[in-house]
């Protein structure tokens, strides 16, 4: 099974790779791809069953209780191009996968990782596959949970006297308001849960979200404040290795069937949550009556040095212990008649949810489209004080965006705290000020703006910093998650993308893969064709395609000038000799998109060449279109597009494009396709050219041909 975090050229070289390794040493395969554009060549029962083992050259965490009984071998997308002959020899030997779901074998961390010695595919951690899970699923809930929070205040609140806000009970913005309190109620328990899920599968869901409920609540164990998302991710980690944990605890026959359903969750969801109660939630509210006696202890104390410790402190956890222990702490002060410390408070407050939107717009390359998405929903949320916003990207790139937000948030509250800032209402953010509760309003939007503009810069400083010493790979997130995690492996159908944003979006998530079913065979010519093979409807030499609005011919000759030549036009008519170039001046990455780009603008169908290459220069900076093999397929979806385009040019020295395999793109294809004719169309080409790109010989001859007209004829080869 192979898959890349796309779900798009990776998935399908590699199966490509294992295909023509079987045929060469005389095996039978079957190749499942699990691509954006879906599940394809499904394995059934029958080749499960005959299958003398399972390969799995993947970047994503996949269902793999079909595969129980056989030998596994998982390793990194990476693998299963480069050294896929291998794989078949060492998976004579792999493990075999466990028996049963909760017989205590097959899935704990060694079957899910699998192995990774002997020189396997790099694989990010379970850890951090898990953790982007749970932030792929608990960015939603933020996102609804803060907006409807911010839209009730907006429209429903009425201004009180002292400057806040108030909705009426039982008014329809009141029960908007509830909804969006469910919302973010439900974040932690979500963020804990699917973490847990993407470490013990199933009965790890339950103990997982009860577990960050408790994590949550802090009345459960004596504390003014729950442990927030910290204390969910926690919880996650805890309750699915727990349950890996219980998995290998061998028991009868008979109670295997009940053990992932009803056994395994009760257990776990009782241990996890006596434990937390009795163990972890003791030191919490331990914490937070120190945190506040000390803080009372300061209050004669330098206003500058208060502020900052404040806005540190604020800034920290975004809704947990010691978020909550400011908070309340200059809250309480209100009543006593000192305004200063709240007005230190409420300048912190939208600094972690505007600077982190701030960020995703200052440098949009290291965001997948829905971390900018998420981005501009915390630049919303920061408005109206809902430090919430910016907890998908804490979760998904602590190191880097947790010493931002502290940075900041110190910031705006030693600032407030020098120059006097009032609050008279126990709430924060420009809202605030705006409804007359600040005192000192122009100082206390100089506090807000420089804390965002330090928390952004330095977000983008060190999120750029950890981008160059992976060597380009992709953010986080999640993201992406959002966004999925680069490198493990895993085997399955059905595969659920795990990142997410905070990078699930913008070509960084979709998660792929493909199936390998190795079984030894005399005749290696019964191998069948690799997944995802094109159908009647697909487009092929003649030339004939659909535009983007599905009109068969309207791109046959546009820009072409090669009238009825055959290999005039080819993928569908998108790649003409209009947007052919037989030598690149560019020597460096960035320089040869945009000259591509440049090439493709030339047939009309790019109405902005800058944003293309905007677009492009951002889906690099999730994760290199460097294939390997000296190949490139940068690829961007854009309105700035006006109907899919493809381009292609060759470059003599090779340019650096951080390719799997460290070699140099000497033939770089551009795939340009707009945003409302995204769908499967480019995951089509893609696909088609990855598949070709892996024949050796037609590599040499694309490269050897002369003139335009001569790489028109070997690129007409794809169908």
């Amino acid at each position: 099974m192979t898959a890349c975090p796309t779900g798009i050229a990776h998935t399908y070289m590699a199966a490509e790779k294992l295909t023509e390794a079987a045929r060469s040493l005389g095996h039978e395969i079957k190749v499942e791809t699990q691509g954006s554009i879906g599940a394809e060549n499904l394995l059934s029962d029958n080749d499960v069953r005959d299958a003398d083992a399972i390969i799995i050259a993947a970047d994503k965490d996949v269902d793999r209780s079909r595969f129980v009984g056989k030998r596994v071998l998982a390793v990194g997308v990476a693998e299963g191009i480069r050294h896929p002959e291998q794989l078949m020899e060492r998976v004579r030997s792999a493990p075999v996968y466990g028996r049963a779901e909760g017989d205590g074998a097959g899935t704990g961390p060694e079957t899910r990782s699998a192995p990774r010695g002997h020189g396997g595919g790099k694989e990010r951690s379970v850890a951090y596959k898990a953790l982007m899970n749970g932030v792929s699923y608990m960015i939603p809930f933020v996102v609804v949970g803060g907006l409807l929070i911010a839209i009730s205040l907006a429209l429903g609140g009425n201004p009180q006297a002292d400057g806040g806000l108030v909705i009426p009970d039982g008014s329809f913005w009141k029960h908007v308001n509830d909804i969006g309190v469910i919302g973010f109620t439900l974040m932690v328990p979500i963020l804990s849960g699917y973490i847990a899920y993407a470490i013990g599968d199933r009965p790890a869901l339950v103990p997982g979200m009860i577990g960050g409920w408790i994590a949550n609540t802090g009345s459960l164990y004596d504390s003014k404040a729950g442990a927030g998302f910290i204390g969910a991710i926690v919880t996650g980690f805890l309750a699915g290795y727990l349950v890996l944990w219980i998995k290998k605890v061998e028991v009868p026959k008979f109670a295997r069937p009940i053990m992932p359903i009803i056994v395994i969750p009760i257990v776990a969801t009782t241990v996890l949550g006596l434990f937390f109660i009795y163990v972890i939630g003791k030191p919490i509210s331990w914490v937070f009556t120190l945190l506040t006696d000390w803080l009372g202890g300061m209050t004669g104390s330098s206003a500058i040095l208060l502020g900052a410790l404040l806005g540190l402190m604020i800034a920290f956890d975004m809704g947990g212990p010691v978020n909550k222990t400011a908070f309340l702490f200059g809250a309480g002060l209100i009543a006593s008649g000192n305004q200063t410390v709240m007005g230190m408070c409420a300048a912190a407050i939208p600094v972690m949810p505007l600077g982190q939107g701030l960020a995703t717009l200052v440098r949009r390359r290291l965001y997948s489209e829905q971390e900018r998405e998420t981005g501009m929903a915390a630049l919303f949320m920061g408005l109206f004080g809902i430090s919430e916003g910016a907890i998908p990207f804490a979760a998904a790139r602590p190191a880097q965006v947790i010493p931002a937000n502290m940075l900041g948030g110190a910031v705006a509250g030693a600032l407030a705290g020098t120059i006097g800032v009032t609050d008279a209402v126990p709430h924060g953010g420009p809202i605030v000020a705006v409804l007359g509760a600040v005192g000192g309003v122009p100082a206390f939007f100089l506090a807000v703006v420089a804390g965002s503009v330090v928390t952004a810069l330095t977000t983008v400083m060190l999120v750029d910093v950890a981008e160059r010493r992976k060597g380009g790979g992709q953010p986080g997130a999640g993201g992406g998650a959002v966004a999925a995690a680069a490198g493990g492996s895993v085997v399955g159908a059905g595969a659920e993308a795990v990142v997410a944003g905070v990078g699930v979006g913008g070509g960084a998530g979709g998660g792929g893969g493909a199936g390998v079913v190795a079984r030894t065979a005399a005749a290696a010519g019964s191998v069948p064709a690799a997944a995802g093979e094109p159908g009647p409807d697909a487009g092929g030499a003649d030339g004939d395609g659909a535009d983007a609005e599905g009109n068969v011919g309207a791109v046959a000759n546009e820009g072409g000038g090669l009238g009825e030549d055959p290999a005039s036009e080819v993928l569908s008519g998108y790649l003409t000799g209009q947007t052919v170039k037989t030598e690149l001046v560019a020597d460096e990455k960035e320089a040869a998109i945009r000259e591509m780009a440049e090439l493709v603008a030339a047939t009309g169908k790019v109405a902005d060449a800058d944003e293309l290459v905007r677009v492009a220069l951002a889906r690099e900076a999730q994760g290199t279109t460097g294939l390997g093999e000296e190949i490139a397929i940068p690829h961007a979806k854009t309105d700035a597009v006006t109907a899919p385009v493809v381009g292609f040019a060759r470059s003599a020295d090779g340019i650096d494009w951080g390719s799997l395999d460290g070699t140099r793109a000497r033939l770089v294809f551009l795939i340009a396709v707009p945003e409302a004719a995204a769908g499967d169309e480019h995951l089509r080409i893609l696909a088609l050219l990855s598949r070709k790109l892996m024949d050796a010989d037609f590599r040499a001859r694309l490269q050897e041909a002369a003139g335009e007209s001569g790489i028109l004829r070997v690129l007409g080869e794809i169908q």
